[in-house]
């Protein structure tokens, strides 16, 4: 008799589980779609920020170069200019 209620209580327990585990696989699924759209929303913004810094680092070093390639075309012509002057008033 003891081992009948042993039996039939461990029937019952292992069933319950079961029951358990496949309401947690339903809320998993769920969960697991709630995840992955929180992912993929926040890897779209880890794009957008890398994309934002990268521009702003390029928008500054095509000013930098800018700015540089007129100085040295300024810096240029003012030699161009004094070999110039020098050739045409020998002293």
């Amino acid at each position: 008799m003891k081992l009948n209620k042993l039996a039939l209580s461990l029937l019952l327990g292992v069933a319950m589980a079961g029951m358990t585990f496949a309401v947690a696989q339903d809320n998993g699924a769920k969960q697991d779609m709630k995840n992955a759209g929180h992912d993929t929303k926040q890897a779209a913004k880890d794009t957008g920020n890398a994309t934002k810094k990268t521009a702003k680092k390029a928008g500054h070093t095509a000013k930098k170069t800018t700015n540089k390639a007129a100085g040295k075309t300024k810096q240029g012509a003012a030699k161009v200019q004094n070999k110039t002057q020098n050739t045409a008033n020998p002293q």
